[in-house]
């Protein structure tokens, strides 16, 4: 009677108990990965690739035949026998034979026949195209997680969503599917496309490398963007590192420097100063400035310019790139407004750019500059910024005044290719009016045409931009022999459609000048994408030479002599002989002046006082009404 009491609790109660110990015993629960997303470039080319990979794990005390499995493993990996003997002989009740290890379907095949060893399949990151994106792409751990870069960043996207499945223990003990038990597919990450053209990106970072070698350099950082828009269109920093094998590469290399690497400007900051002298109004185009001849005691401090200037306009201190006029200017303008227009072209405060590890830059609150600091901010000093917060302030010029978020990230498609999202330009604001910017503008052009950056020019491009040259502050001081030298250029200049930044870290002299180190660089770059990429077109001539005689009439006549000085495109006025008059040793303000009077245009050589005419004095101008002076 108890005995079937018993009996009766047992298969009654315990039953749903013991079956579900059954099941337990008789099924296996598996994860399914999810495959990673892929990025690509803005053409479609893939910069990432999931490779097959194996992992061969066992439980040592349900291995039948160890030595037989042993020799399998050796012949598959090349490693010893005895290595993979000691672990099947371990005592534990789990080991990895081997973990993200490749083989072909004939090899999986062998392995499964041999009872003990669990094969799992796993997608490995590739990078195809190695240091060339390594420090924007960044790498993944063993398991598959980023860890740097985008991989990183973007990690939640491109990772997707495990799968289960539910296996049972079939033939021989082997855990098989089957229909009816549970099954949830994994869903594949997404694939991000970049604005990043890997063409632009190959050519920079060739670049770099090529001229960092030539100037001794430390390293060299490059970026270039579509100032429009704010897109990135190619960005690196030299020495760089292979993602593949990032183990072995030092950790300073992993990082881009572009975005990370702090330096003071120098020169290329002077735009600062510039544009608020025009946007206030305190400066006139006219307005002439003393240089002091090339020295300059500032409170104590003694200012040089690389070369000896008298009186200069803030067109030609621009141009020259003169330390002591951009003081004079500084001065006349005011520190609230120098500091107010650093702000507006986001000096000092992070771009909020859609990768991680953007520094913020550096500029002291207005309350805590001492009585040079407006001179030396003004230089460049006294400030520190990244490459990309100069292309981004550059690119406010180049688009006639608009702050633009920078962004790298186009879109990101789902598993199905459903766009998911994507980046659309965005303006944070106005810096000045398109008039005033459009002044700032017609003096880089100049800087590039005959001042400090000709080694930049690229002829039939109207290329623009600005050279920068900052000695290096080291243990408290200034250093006379480390150098950063940068140059910031964007073409065509009537509407760009091209930026890019380039900074050279401790390159040796004479190349630790911007316009001889990181010019000299620039213009390599754009010279190859220009012959490279067909969709970049050339300014139209006749439009050129309409910009230049503009800079020319709006900088120094028009607002001289507004009444007396005829449109360069009016005829109503010419007669069909003209007499030349005399301008050999005149400024170039007066001799504009006379030679308008007298119904010439005007086509200008150099600076300082004219030299040079033709045609010469006292010639009658029948065909032509243009006279080209040489100054010097």
């Amino acid at each position: 009677m108890v005995l079937c009491a018993k009996l009766f609790s047992v298969q009654v109660f315990q039953g749903k108990k013991h079956q579900k110990t059954l099941i337990a015993q008789s099924q296996r629960q598996e994860k399914l990965s999810a495959e990673r997303g892929n990025i690509f470039d803005r053409n479609g080319n893939a910069l990432t690739r999931n490779i097959a990979h194996y992992t061969i794990s066992v439980n040592p005390q349900k291995v039948s035949d160890k030595n037989a499995s042993a020799s399998l493993m050796s012949s598959l990996t090349k490693k010893t026998k005895e290595f993979y003997l000691k672990k099947l002989n371990s005592n534990k009740k789990f080991e990895f034979l081997e973990r993200n290890i490749r083989f072909n379907q004939s090899e999986v095949e062998s392995i499964k026949k041999f009872k003990g060893l669990n094969i799992k399949k796993a997608y490995r990151r590739s990078y195809p195209h190695g240091p060339v994106v390594s420090q924007i792409l960044g790498y993944n751990d063993t398991d598959g997680h980023g860890i740097s870069g985008l991989e990183k960043d973007y990690n939640s996207e491109l990772s997707g969503k495990s799968g289960i499945a539910i296996k049972s223990k079939g033939w021989k003990g082997k855990f098989q599917s089957r229909s009816g038990l549970p099954f949830t597919a994994p869903i594949n990450g997404s694939d991000i496309s970049l604005t990043l053209d890997l063409n632009y990106q190959s050519i920079l970072q060739e670049e770099l490398i090529k001229r960092m070698k030539e100037t001794e350099s430390k390293s060299a950082m490059g970026l270039i963007m579509n100032p429009q828009s704010g897109a990135i269109l190619a960005m690196s920093s030299v020495p760089s590192f292979d993602n593949n094998n990032f183990s072995q590469f030092s950790i300073s290399q992993h990082h881009s420097k572009v975005l990370t690497d702090q330096f003071e400007p120098g020169s290329t900051f002077k735009i600062v100063a510039a544009t608020a002298s025009l946007a206030e109004d305190k400066v006139s185009l006219e307005h002439e400035f003393s240089c002091e001849n090339g020295k300059f005691d500032y409170y104590g401090s003694i200012i040089k310019d690389h070369e000896p200037y008298e009186q200069l306009t803030i067109s030609q201190i621009i141009k020259h790139s003169s330390n002591i006029g951009i003081i004079k200017i500084a001065e006349e303008v005011g520190s609230n407004s120098i500091y107010k227009y650093a702000k507006l072209f986001g000096f000092g405060t992070p771009t909020n750019f859609d990768m991680a590890g953007e520094t913020a830059g550096k500029i002291k609150p207005e309350k805590e500059w001492s009585r040079i600091s407006i001179g030396q901010i003004s230089m460049g000093h006294e400030v520190a910024v990244n490459t990309l917060q100069l292309a981004v302030a550059f690119s406010a010029i180049a688009n006639n005044g608009f702050l633009v978020k920078p962004y790298i990230i186009d879109r990101i498609l789902n598993k199905n290719k459903n766009l998911e999202q994507k980046t659309e330009s965005l303006v944070k604001r106005k810096i000045s009016s398109e008039k005033k910017i459009n002044k700032i503008k017609d003096m880089l052009r100049q800087v590039v045409l005959d001042g400090t950056g000709t080694e930049a020019d690229i002829q039939g491009w109207e290329v623009a931009g600005k050279t920068g040259t900052a000695q290096k502050y080291i243990n408290g001081k200034y250093s006379n022999d480390h150098f950063i030298s940068n140059f910031v250029g964007f073409f065509p200049a009537s509407k760009p459609e091209i930026l890019s930044v380039i900074v050279l870290d401790e390159p040796k002299s004479p190349m630790h000048w911007g316009g001889k180190g990181a010019a000299v660089a620039f213009k390599r770059v754009m010279e190859r994408i220009i012959n490279m990429d067909d969709r970049i077109s050339p300014p139209a001539k006749e439009k050129k030479q309409k910009n230049l005689n503009h800079f020319v009439y709006s900088e120094l006549d028009k607002m001289i002599v507004p009444n007396q000085i005829p449109s360069p495109l009016s005829t109503k006025n010419v007669q069909k002989r003209i007499e030349v008059p005399n301008v050999i040793g005149k400024s170039l303000k007066n001799a504009m002046v006379i030679l308008s009077n007298a119904g010439l245009k005007v086509k200008v050589n150099g600076s300082g006082q004219v030299i040079d005419q033709f045609p010469k004095p006292g010639r009658l101008s029948k065909n032509s009404k243009q006279c080209i002076l040489t100054l010097k």
